[in-house]
């Protein structure tokens, strides 16, 4: 300083410690996040498997993962192309479905597709039967079923719901019959090989009767699944 008195000596302040208290990271080249759970790999299972038994009068035969189904009522395909899983038959009449070096997502798609072919087995020799009831307080449901000769589908055309003037149409699906029931009053009728496509066409009608802007419980109109089974009379 200018009067000959020493500076004072200013330290810098010292920075907090930092300590690293996440868990130590394998070294290795995966970047998913999906196999990494709190920065380590996450288990794998070396070999998984289910088994599926095939009755006599089916026929399934499985290429490139497309699995065709063959039996009394008719045929069914379902493409499981998106599915990383292995297809082998060790003996007549059952199917082994296999996953190697698969996480617990992965394999939890083995029983998922088990129970795909097993819906497309009871679809070819038994078929799938939903029945639909008519619930309304004052203003009747009425109900017309057509065929369009064009494309062959079914068509659910329901007027008069809650009073409304709109028509509203229905489009089955694919291989599913639609009809009206002759011995109970307000039903509807449909059936199939394909579950999926009998109980999509089943949502797409209940779907299509929703209330809107009105208290749901007050309005309970609409037509809705009252009962599902199978076509056993013919098998």
């Amino acid at each position: 300083m200018a009067d000959g008195r020493a500076a004072p000596d200013r330290k810098a302040p010292r920075e907090p410690l930092k300590l690293n208290l996440s868990p130590p990271r394998l070294h290795d080249d995966t970047d998913d996040p999906d196999q990494r759970l709190h920065g380590q790999l996450k288990m794998k299972y070396i070999h998984s498997q289910e088994t599926l038994t095939i009755p006599k009068d089916v026929k399934v035969s499985i290429k490139t993962r497309v699995v065709t189904v063959e039996g009394p009522r008719g045929k069914l395909v379902k493409n499981l192309a998106h599915l990383s899983v292995s297809f082998s038959q060790p003996s007549p009449g059952v199917i082994n479905i296999e996953l190697h070096h698969g996480s617990r997502k992965n394999v939890a798609t083995l029983r998922t597709v088990r129970s795909l072919i097993n819906n497309l087995i009871i679809g070819v020799t038994k078929g799938y039967k939903y029945k639909m009831r008519y619930v309304y307080a004052h203003f009747p449901i009425n109900v017309n079923i057509e065929k369009n000769n064009e494309t062959g589908l079914y068509e659910v055309e329901i007027r008069n719901f809650i009073g409304e003037k709109i028509v509203r149409r229905v489009v089955m699906q694919s291989g599913v019959d639609v009809e009206a029931s002759k011995n109970v009053k307000d039903e509807l009728l449909l059936s199939g090989n394909s579950l999926e496509n009998v109980s999509q066409s089943a949502a797409d009608i209940q779907q299509v009767c929703r209330v809107k802007n009105k208290d749901i419980r007050k309005f309970l109109d609409g037509l809705y699944v009252s009962e599902r089974g199978n076509i056993e009379e013919e098998i």
